[in-house]
């Protein structure tokens, strides 16, 4: 591997490593401070991830944390920071178990029905953010940030049972879903099933790569970016890749809660997981938009949100892992720009010393030349011509 390969690997790597780090150090710390074994809970937590059915529930919650991570990731590669994938993913869930409890189509059409009835919803929602911002410069901050509200009203409008909700017990559902939407699971025998939407996560992960650095579009998206007048003085509208970015990412922000609705719960009620949406930013962050990266930051997120429920059973209090989730994430942002300082210092001496080589070279060869280098000899020559 080429020196260059090997320290951008190296620096890619550093930021992840020293977030994780730090944060088991501080959350070590806090521990202390309570009075507890610093070390013990992580050591069941570590344990936990030995059973086959915890693997499978870290599997299955990854699934949904890796989508949504995603989703914010299209969003900062085009320096936006799209805080409404909660909001659009469960809407996208809503309306989705809506559409499959009154639609009763062949699997064939019913499966592509209920997935694009989830993008389209997504991709409405986020795409509001979008419009105000491309015409009336509306931060898609606030933007996403209302919308998460009006869409958390809206469904509860929607739970009625004169719209669409149906009562069971004190639970407020939308009706179990048509057979013909769910989709089979992969048996781990005891251990239960993994949701067959796994493999979705993975396809959207390949085609997140593909699209960002193999197609006019993403490196339009990825120009505009980094430098919105650079893009737009080669060609790109800047305010046409805005929008098309808070559209996709909403679109696959819609499909994040789409794993455990089609292959577990089969409608959409109270107990439907929240807050994905906010996690999906610590992952991608952690992740450093990388698909892998996203991937790996996904599992150790639902590590820590399935194992940590064995804490409570030994004498200590399961929100060490909220504890360990929110330092992560503060972590990350002081360890990529400590990297990022690290790795410019780097090249900057890289450079200079490249410079001077290059300048003592050239030195070398001016002082090897017949008449020595000696600017009299130059002026001589010049005046017998």
């Amino acid at each position: 591997m080429k020196k260059f390969d090997r320290e951008r690997v190296l620096l890619a790597v550093a930021g992840p490593v020293i977030a994780l780090a730090v944060a088991f150090v501080l959350s070590a710390i806090v521990l202390i401070a309570s009075g507890k074994n610093p070390i013990e809970p992580f050591v069941l937590m570590f344990e936990q991830a030995g059973f086959s059915d915890v693997q499978v529930r870290i599997v299955n919650q990854a699934s949904m944390y890796y989508i949504a991570a995603l989703a914010v990731a299209i969003g900062f590669r085009m320096n936006l920071f799209n805080i409404g994938v909660d909001g659009q993913y469960q809407l996208a869930a809503m309306v989705a178990a809506i559409v499959g409890a009154h639609a009763d189509l062949p699997a064939v059409l019913q499966i592509p029905l209920l997935l694009l009835t989830a993008m389209f919803t997504g991709a409405f929602w986020a795409g509001i953010a979008g419009v105000l911002k491309v015409t009336r410069g509306v931060s898609e901050v606030v933007a996403t940030i209302m919308l998460n509200a009006i869409a958390t009203s809206l469904i509860v409008y929607m739970w009625r049972p004169d719209v669409f909700g149906v009562k069971i017990g004190n639970n407020s559902t939308t009706g179990v879903m048509h057979e013909s939407g769910w989709i089979p699971g992969i048996d781990m025998g005891a251990a239960g099933e993994i949701h067959g939407l796994l493999i979705l996560a993975a396809l959207l992960g390949v085609g997140y790569w593909i699209v960002l650095n193999r197609t006019r579009f993403g490196f339009d998206l990825r120009a505009s970016g980094a430098s919105e007048s650079a893009a737009a003085a080669s060609g790109v509208d800047p305010k046409r890749m805005v929008l098309s970015a808070m559209l996709l990412s909403g679109a696959v922000a819609g499909l994040a809660g789409l794993p455990m609705l089609l292959g577990d719960t089969h409608t959409y009620s109270l107990n439907f997981p929240k807050g994905v949406g906010f996690l999906g930013i610590g992952i991608a962050l952690l992740g450093r938009n990388s698909p892998v990266g996203i991937a790996f930051a996904a599992l150790l997120w639902a590590w820590l949100d399935k194992a940590s429920p064995e804490l409570d059973f030994h004498g200590f209090d399961k929100e060490i892992a909220v504890i360990m989730q929110g330092l992560i994430v503060l972590s990350v942002v002081v360890a990529y720009e400590a990297v990022r300082e690290w790795g410019l210092r780097r090249q900057q001496r890289r450079v200079g010393a490249e410079l001077a080589a290059g300048l003592a070279l050239g030195a070398a060869g001016n002082g090897g030349d017949a008449d020595g280098g000696n600017p009299d000899n130059t002026q001589k020559e010049v005046a017998a011509r």
